[in-house]
């Protein structure tokens, strides 16, 4: 990987052995990446960004603009995201291994040991969040299986810096994204779904928006909508 410089403007290169070059802009502050086939020079790099320059703008302007949770430390009443809903934490510390429980709409119970640092609490709530999601998935990837007509035979979760989902079509496997757990339940399926369609529609061409169309019509709004959520705080490495 290298870098170039395109109205002022800085732009990862990386080669693949890829048909086609790819343009991305990622959080959290507007990264800028290109994929590149391994014979394209940086002068085609230089004129793709140059065509787009003005979508790589817009986006790096909404990562900029976009909200983002300072560093948690998993004390009293400090704001934590669960479906979409903003919850206060309330931590009780007790004998025995730490536990997580939602008491009504507007309060996450964190159980610790006396003796737990940032990081146990911390663990505490990613395997909840982890457990929450696991709950939620199976039943809306047999939905959409269905009414896709598409095979899964496996999805997994992971934490992910760059993307929400992603897929390997050849395994028809899926992977979300651990935050989903924070966003809205229709956000979630979105993102599903998204995923699903990419088994046997790779790019975002049309072929994909039609069927995303005709399958989610509020797909794009839920896109937007997902996009906006806050960002959470990330140690980012690239």
């Amino acid at each position: 990987m290298h870098r170039i410089v395109v109205s002022g403007i800085e732009v990862e290169v990386v080669r693949k052995d890829i048909k086609n070059l790819h343009l991305g802009v990622y959080p959290p502050d507007g990264r800028v990446r290109a994929a590149v086939p391994l014979l394209v020079n940086d002068e085609a790099v230089r004129l793709a960004v140059i065509s787009r320059l003005n979508w790589i703008k817009r986006q790096k302007a909404k990562f900029q603009d976009q909200l983002r949770q300072t560093s948690r430390a998993y004390v009293n009443r400090e704001s934590h995201y669960f479906q979409g809903r903003r919850y206060l934490l309330n931590v009780i510390e007790e004998d025995g291994p730490a536990r997580v429980v939602r008491r009504g709409k507007a309060t996450i119970d964190l159980y610790v040991p006396v003796d737990a640092d940032t990081l146990e609490r911390e663990r505490a709530m990613i395997s909840w969040y982890r457990e929450e999601l696991k709950t939620l998935v199976p039943p809306l990837v047999e939905k959409w299986s269905r009414l896709l007509g598409i095979e899964v035979t496996e999805w997994r979760i992971k934490r992910m810096k760059t993307k929400w989902g992603s897929c390997n079509p050849a395994a028809k496997r899926i992977w979300l994204n651990l935050e989903l757990a924070k966003k809205p339940v229709h956000c979630v399926e979105y993102v599903i779904v998204h995923e699903m369609v990419h088994i046997f529609e790779k790019h975002h061409g049309a072929d994909f928006q039609e069927i995303m169309d005709r399958s989610m019509p509020q797909w794009r709004s839920y896109r937007d909508e997902l996009n906006q959520e806050p960002l959470s705080h990330e140690t980012w490495k690239y």
